[in-house]
């Protein structure tokens, strides 16, 4: 492929709901650009970016697929993104380095709840952005209907470019409002497309979306505002520079009619792009960070400027390695050069430099600012790291992935398997960041969370699959406190043992007293007279924090307490800090369990947003959970219902949520405070903490 200068390059992301057609659409870009010589089908197993085994079996997205293709001389390239919610992180990386986003939106079924999810992120990176309504062939399709919401609900500056002559199975042409033309493509797979003139039952409506088209150009540029009010209209020039600066500024929003199984509407999409669409020269220069220093620099998209890029994605592939996916901001990259990690402070030799389509790699020799590839191997350097020249040693802004929804505790199979488990679990943490992973040692168990049960599912069938390793996906522990409400004046101990030779003596008085919530744990010490020596004292302390690390009731840490050391006595040959330290803890557990001990659980504020009419099922289902709910907000046409659960009754909670809802919910997470339970939840715990201990032993 040819070298192609930052503005000859498009980079866009298909985003929205699963099932909305985007590998669809991408196979059929492909196609018509002539990158691929027949159009897979995704029941088949053999489209360009569903490639690896989960997704051909499952028939969805799993992962972001970078595709490319070159079309009137521009190269093209394409992100296209999961709709599953699981995977929301392979869209946010995508929407992080693409220059636009295109939401592409069921014909029949309108906006659904991933449209507006991974809308939401456009909106929050201020990304420019076009609409496609797919699935035009549909015999629901209503194209215009959908186009009212998407108005209504995404954005008020979306415009029509091109819609149906006719909707419904034999769809086959649409209206062109740039050209003024009716398009009508021939069979799928033939790429026979033909122009002719507006029929005339259509010529009417064209000319109203034609006027309304303009008058939006028109509208994002005073000069061209002044221009429309003197003549009227725009001359075609006016009309091309018009719509690409509006597009860039974001206040018009170009919407494309489309049928991607029938492949009808790609090559007047293909034309528009190419025109239209900004290339990484018409952004903002982007905002780096010195290494060492808080200072910033603006980082042009100059293929003569300094190399700067950043991996927005990795891929663990057998036979290849690992393969990082970047975007070059800055300079060109070629084979052969160092660059230096700079959130690692490591130098990395490029190898081989590839562009992508799906697991098809085309080496090249080069890639300038703006563009979008692949290289192998690199020793240490991962998703959302920066690589730059050891003369403009920068960070790129970090790619803000979402916080885990859900959460499980990891059980291998077969004893001796956790190194494996380990490492597999680090290669699929760095080929999706959002799945986290961690030793916890209060719990003492590995836990790894993330956005959906699918995502978990998945991440353990690929310990499987490629490192023969076998586990258990179980309910976590919680993280239970024990506090006490009472006060106990004097819990005393005395640690003697006699047996022959030197023997062992510790005594000690002390008082147990409650502290407010949040307040950790604080030691008096109030002896006088040295009836407890002063060396013995800080022995005295640390009993006292390990008994209140293992706990008393459930295993699980006490906090909130006071403890005063008022009193004790010693053996001037027998007494040590070992025999402190037992006293001390044998004295708190009994001084603990007459204080009024409670156990506290940690509560979580709940964010549910939902359709109005799962209202009703959705609060009757946090209330049977324990749940607490706070209040409601409204947002469009969705529902959104704050709440305070314990994270107790939140195991699988987004499996639940999404079978309430018929998939259409979503729901965020955060850690609130810790309460107390009730008398008959307490009597629970300490019922299934015995148990458990029996099993162990």
């Amino acid at each position: 492929m040819k070298e192609f200068n930052p503005e000859n390059i498009r980079n866009f992301a298909l985003i929205g709901h699963g099932g909305s057609g985007k590998t669809v659409i991408s196979e059929n870009l492909l196609f018509a650009a002539g990158e691929i010589n027949r159009i897979g089908k995704i029941e088949e197993g053999n489209t360009t970016s569903d490639y690896n085994q989960n997704e051909i079996e499952r028939q969805i997205s799993i992962s972001s697929s970078p595709l490319h293709l070159e079309w009137n001389n521009t190269k093209i390239n394409i992100l296209d993104t999961p709709g599953f919610p699981d995977f929301i992180g392979q869209v946010i990386a995508s929407l992080h380095v693409a220059d636009l986003a295109v939401s592409v939106i069921k014909s029949a079924e309108g906006i659904e709840v991933g449209t507006e999810v991974t809308w939401d992120y456009v909106k929050k990176y201020e990304l420019p952005s076009a609409i496609i309504i797919n699935k035009i062939d549909n015999e629901h399709s209503a194209f215009f209907k959908t186009f009212d919401s998407v108005k209504e609900r995404l954005s008020t500056d979306a415009v029509i470019v091109s819609f149906p002559y006719k909707e419904g199975i034999n769809f086959d042409s649409i209206i062109d409002l740039i050209k003024m033309k009716l398009i009508t493509y021939g069979e799928t797979g033939s790429k026979k497309v033909s122009e002719s003139d507006l029929p005339a039952d259509a010529k009417e409506h064209a000319e109203k979306l034609r006027e309304e088209l303009i008058e939006k150009v028109a509208e994002s540029d005073e000069e061209l505002m002044n221009k429309f009010f003197e003549e009227g209209t725009l001359t075609e020039e006016q009309m091309v520079q018009g719509l690409k600066s509006a597009i860039i500024k974001r206040s018009l929003v170009p919407v494309f009619a489309f049928s991607a199984s029938k492949s009808v509407g790609m090559n007047t999409f293909l034309d528009f792009v190419s025109k239209y669409f900004p290339a990484p020269t018409d952004k903002k220069p982007v905002e780096a960070t010195f290494k060492d220093s808080d200072q910033k620099v603006e980082l042009k998209c100059d293929p003569n400027g300094e190399p700067a890029l950043l991996i927005f994605k990795s891929l663990s592939e057998q036979h290849v390695g690992e393969l990082s996916i970047f975007k070059v901001y800055s300079g060109s990259i070629q084979p052969g050069i160092d660059l230096i990690n700079t959130h690692r402070n490591k130098v990395e030799r490029v190898g081989q430099l590839f562009i992508l389509n799906g697991k098809n790699r085309k080496e090249v020799p080069k890639l300038s600012a703006g563009d979008i590839g692949a290289v192998v191997k690199l020793k240490d350097s991962h998703t959302g790291d920066t690589l730059t020249s050891k003369n403009l040693t920068v960070v790129l802004p970090a790619i803000e992935f979402p916080d885990a929804i859900i959460r499980s505790a990891i059980k291998p199979k077969a004893k001796g398997d956790e190194d494996k488990v380990s490492s597999g679990l680090h290669t699929v943490h760095e080929e999706d960041p959002t799945l986290d992973v961690k030793y916890d040692p209060e719990l003492k168990q590995t836990i790894i969370s993330g956005q959906g049960e699918l995502q978990l599912s998945l991440a353990t069938k690929l310990l499987k699959d490629r490192y023969n390793v076998e586990v258990d996906l179980v309910e976590p522990r919680i993280p239970y406190r024990e506090t006490i409400k009472g006060v106990c004046q004097d819990a005393e101990y005395k640690h003697k043992k006699q047996s022959g030779g030197r023997g062992q003596y510790g005594h000690v008085h002390l008082k147990l007293e409650p502290l407010p919530r949040g307040s950790g744990f604080e030691f008096v010490d109030a002896i006088v007279g040295g009836v407890v020596p002063g060396r013995f004292i800080p022995a005295v302390e640390k009993g006292l924090k390990e008994v209140m690390e293992k706990g008393i009731l459930t295993g699980s840490k006490v906090v909130d307490i006071r403890v005063t050391l008022f009193d004790g006595t010693y053996h001037t040959v027998d007494s040590d800090e070992v025999s402190f330290k037992i006293a001390a803890s044998q004295a708190f557990k009994k001084g603990f369990l007459d204080a009024k001990p409670v156990i506290l659980e940690p509560i979580y504020d709940l964010t549910v947003k939902i359709p109005e009419e799962f209202m009703g099922d959705v609060m009757g289902d946090i209330s049977s959970r324990r749940g607490k709910i706070l209040g409601m907000d409204s947002d469009g046409s969705f529902q959104i219902i704050k709440a305070k659960v314990p994270l107790a009754e939140l195991y699988k909670y987004s499996t639940q949520l999404r079978s309430l809802t018929s998939g259409r919910g979503m729901h965020t997470r955060q850690f609130s405070h810790y309460e107390e339970v009730s008398k008959d939840i307490e009597a629970k715990i300490i019922e299934e903490y015995n148990k458990s201990k029996e099993e162990e032993e």
